[in-house]
């Protein structure tokens, strides 16, 4: 289980388990140009080989996304292809942003999941858990699309919870499995409901349902100033890995 949380292992698991039609690669270069909150679908992941000239290749990612709408990101992580691609897109005037932590527990058991006397979990299908996402970010139909073609498509096991209480949804968050590791992903609260500890309920059941499908390590990727989160996640054990950033142009920073 040692290799399954190797950083670049890790890397690759994480970007299985973000699947989308809306992709393309071009000369080693993953683009993923699908609409929605979630930056890593919609951004140059550059994480396999890279021979063509430099220039070249950011001028073409820059003419895709602008087709397509969408700002013209990079996600750069400790592996990039080529190496010195973050300080060539800043001497370009690409701003680095949104420094984003990758974290990962060995399970050595399933971890118990506190109850609740007023909030339900529940195992919604795909369309139910992506609606009620999406009411509790106010995200647009597009993106709320986006996000149900990604999920209904993905090769991986998957489960999703949603907690609610007086008959609403107030929280929620989804695991992936691949190769005995568990990628925990779109967990949010309602900010009324925040403190309560629903998303560490949450959570549990989540390592609880991947235990059980022969997950022994998960992952997880935790904004670097969302300090309410990593004080959930230090409780169940994980620690940072890598972290990655994402870069743009100063006027595309979204």
């Amino acid at each position: 289980m040692s290799d399954a949380l190797d950083p670049r292992r890790l890397e690759e698991i994480g970007l299985n388990a973000l699947q989308t039609q809306r992709q393309l690669f071009y000369d080693g270069w993953l683009l993923r140009i699908s609409p929605g909150r979630a930056k890593r679908a919609r951004s140059v992941n550059p994480f396999f080989g890279s021979s063509l000239p430099l220039d070249d290749k950011i001028a073409y990612c820059e003419r895709i996304y602008e087709a397509a709408g969408l700002p013209t990101l990079f996600r750069m992580t400790p592996f990039n292809q080529p190496p010195d691609l973050d300080t060539a897109l800043a001497a370009r005037g690409y701003r680095a942003f949104d420094a984003t932590w990758v974290q990962a527990v060995t399970l050595e058991a399933p971890p118990d999941v506190p109850a609740s006397s007023d909030v339900e979990l529940t195992q919604p299908d795909v369309a139910a858990f992506v609606a009620a996402v999406g009411e509790m970010r106010q995200s647009p139909p597009e993106q709320q699309a986006a996000h149900l073609e990604r999920l209904t498509h993905t090769p991986l096991r998957r489960r999703g919870v949603i907690a609610t209480s007086g008959g609403r949804p107030i929280a929620a968050g989804q695991v992936a499995v691949e190769d005995g590791v568990a990628g925990i992903f779109d967990v949010v609260t309602v900010e009324s409901e925040r403190g309560r500890g629903v998303a560490t309920q949450i959570v549990a059941q989540l390592l609880a349902w991947a235990w059980s499908r022969g997950a022994h390590a998960a992952y997880l990727q935790v904004d670097d100033a969302n300090r309410p989160a990593h004080a959930i996640y230090r409780k169940f054990g994980f620690t940072t890995r890598y972290t990655y950033h994402y870069r743009a142009r100063e006027d595309e920073c979204h």
